[in-house]
C-alpha cells in the first residue's frame, strides 16, 4: 500500500530518507545525521519534491543544531550550516520555507524545532488529502463522472511529499472512487522520475498505467487519448505562473490546443506571493552529465556540451486550475493566487 511510503522521517538523532536514486530496483534508506550528508542527499535527489523538501529542510535545522552541539560549533557556524540546507536547491520554495518555519524555535532547543517540523509533516499529509478531494471534485464536475484517462509528468506522489501525494493524490482519490481508466506516466527525462518513481507508486496502488516517452505526451493528448493532465509544482508565482519539472510546459500547450484541463495540484506553501511572475523564479541548472551520459556510458560525442535546466515555467494562461488544500482556483480564467490568499 502507498500509505506506508514515508520519504522523510525523524529518527531521534537525524533524518531517514527513502533513497529515490535507486528506485525501483532497490528500496533503501539513507540516514542523514550531519549537514554534509543532508545537503548532498538534497542535491542528488535522494529526497526530492517540493513538499518533501520542505519537511526535510525543517528537520534539517535540528540536524544542524545537533551537529553543532557535538562538534562545538559557534552560532555563526551553526547558522551557516542551516543556510547551506536552505539554499541547496533554489527553485523549490518549500525547502527555504520549511527552514524558515522552524527558525523561530531554535532558541527553544532541538525538541521544539523537531516538534514544529513534525507538525509541518502532519499538516502536509492532511493537506495532500484535501488537495486530492478538491482536485478530483473539480475534474469530475467538468469531465463527467466516468473513468478518466489521466496524464502525469514527473513524480508528485507520496515520494515527493510527507505522504499521500499532490498530483498523484488527485489520481488516488479518483482511483478510490473507481474513476481511473488509466494513467499515462511521462518518463520524465533526464532522471526518469516518472518511469522510476510514479510508475512504482501506481503499481503499488493498483492503478492502471502506461509509461510513455516525454516526446509522446503531446501526441497522446492531441490524439484524444487523455481527458485531463495533472502535475505538481515546485513554485507558483503570485500571478499563477507555475514552475515544475522540465517538460511540463509542453504538456500544458498540448492540453490548451486539445481543449482539455491542465491541472496543477500543490499545497499552498508552494505559492510564493513574493514572486510576482514566473520570470522571477530561479531555474536550477543541473550537471550536463545527466543528459550526456547514462549508466556511466557516454551517449553524446566527446566534447559535447549540455544544457540541463531542471524546471520550466508554465504561464498562468495555460493553467486551467490550481488545486490546493484551501480549494481550487481557475487560474486561466483570472483567479490568481495573489487575489485568493487565504
Amino acid at each position: 500500500m502507498m500509505d506506508d511510503i514515508r520519504a522523510v522521517e525523524w529518527t531521534g538523532d537525524g533524518l531517514r530518507l527513502i533513497d529515490q536514486t535507486v528506485l525501483p530496483g532497490r528500496f533503501e534508506h539513507l540516514d542523514a545525521r550531519d549537514v554534509d550528508t543532508l545537503v548532498d542527499a538534497i542535491r542528488r535527489l535522494v529526497v526530492r519534491g517540493a513538499p518533501a523538501l520542505g519537511v526535510a529542510g525543517a528537520f534539517g535545522v535540528a540536524v544542524a543544531m545537533l551537529q553543532a552541539a557535538r562538534q562545538g560549533w559557534n552560532v555563526t557556524e551553526r547558522d551557516a550550516a542551516i543556510e547551506r540546507i536552505r539554499s541547496a536547491r533554489p527553485t523549490a520554495v518549500n525547502l527555504a520555507a520549511g527552514v524558515d518555519r522552524v527558525l523561530p524555535f531554535v532558541p527553544k532547543g532541538v525538541e521544539a524545532v523537531v516538534a514544529e517540523a513534525q507538525e509541518l509533516l502532519d499538516e502536509d499529509i492532511r493537506g495532500n488529502r484535501a488537495i486530492g478531494r478538491a482536485g478530483a471534485d473539480w475534474i469530475l464536475a467538468r469531465t463527467g463522472k466516468r473513468p478518466l484517462r489521466v496524464l502525469t509528468h514527473c513524480n508528485a506522489g507520496a515520494l515527493a511529499t510527507a505522504g499521500w501525494g499532490t498530483a498523484l493524490g488527485v489520481v488516488r482519490e479518483l482511483h478510490g472512487r473507481g474513476l481511473v481508466e488509466r494513467v499515462y506516466a511521462d518518463e520524465t527525462r533526464p532522471l526518469l522520475q516518472g518511469s522510476r518513481l510514479t510508475a512504482w507508486e501506481l503499481e503499488r496502488a493498483g492503478v492502471p498505467y502506461l509509461v510513455q516517452a516525454d516526446g509522446a505526451a503531446a501526441s497522446t493528448i492531441l490524439r484524444g487519448l487523455v481527458d485531463v493532465a495533472v502535475i505538481g509544482a515546485d513554485r507558483i508565482a503570485a500571478n499563477g505562473d507555475t514552475a515544475n519539472k522540465i517538460g511540463s510546459v509542453g504538456v500544458a500547450l498540448a492540453c490548451a490546443d486539445a481543449g482539455i484541463p491542465f491541472v496543477v495540484a500543490a499545497p499552498w506553501s508552494t505559492v510564493d506571493l513574493a514572486t510576482p511572475s514566473g520570470g522571477e523564479i530561479p531555474i536550477e541548472e543541473r550537471a550536463a552529465e545527466e543528459i550526456l551520459a547514462w549508466g556511466g556510458a557516454e551517449v553524446a560525442p566527446e566534447g559535447a556540451r549540455g544544457f540541463n535546466p531542471a524546471f520550466d515555467v508554465t504561464p498562468a494562461r495555460l493553467v486551467t486550475a490550481l488545486a490546493t488544500e484551501t480549494g481550487v482556483l481557475e487560474v486561466s480564467s483570472g483567479e490568481t493566487p495573489a487575489a485568493a490568499r487565504p
